[in-house]
């Protein structure tokens, strides 16, 4: 039987980064998708997925890697798919080296949704955090998440 540990709670400089981090996190995303939402009628989480296909060669990938890559489980990704392929932006294909898999690839629509919302996107990403930071707070973001996100990345193997 294992020890249990006594929880070590948060001081106030501690509460102060966890909560500002948490609920700027949660209106940066909120204020992001209305902008995209409402010029381009695509959500920001539609807009990630198309651009994690635009990022990958051939503007293809594996649904159990881009479910990995959007962090979602690949139920919730293959509704969000389906969605994606209705409108006409993305279309799934059986994996030729995997019968058994499916890779999601961007459609010519997909390509032009993304070039209409690209500048919505990053003028709304500058506007709402990156011009509100210095290069050296820019930096220590970079750094200080990037150590997040290899920790994240190692516990989930």
């Amino acid at each position: 039987m294992t020890e249990e540990r006594p929880v070590q709670w948060l001081d106030d400089a501690e509460m102060a980064a966890w909560r500002s981090y948490i609920v700027a996190t949660l209106k940066l995303r909120q204020r992001l998708h209305r902008e995209l939402a409402d010029r381009h009628d695509v959500s920001l989480t539609d807009y990630e997925v198309l651009v994690c296909l635009e990022l990958q060669p051939e503007q293809r990938m594996r649904m159990s890697e881009l479910a990995v890559l959007m962090g979602s489980t690949k139920s919730r990704l293959s509704h969000q798919v389906g969605r994606l392929e209705d409108a006409g932006v993305v279309r799934r294909v059986r994996d030729p080296e995997d019968k058994r898999g499916v890779i999601t690839e961007l459609t010519k629509d997909g390509v032009a949704l993304l070039q209409s919302a690209a500048p919505t996107h990053v003028e709304g990403v500058r506007e709402h955090l990156i011009d509100l930071l210095s290069p050296e707070e820019q930096a220590t973001i970079a750094s200080a998440f990037g150590r997040v996100l290899d920790h994240l990345t190692e516990v989930e193997s």
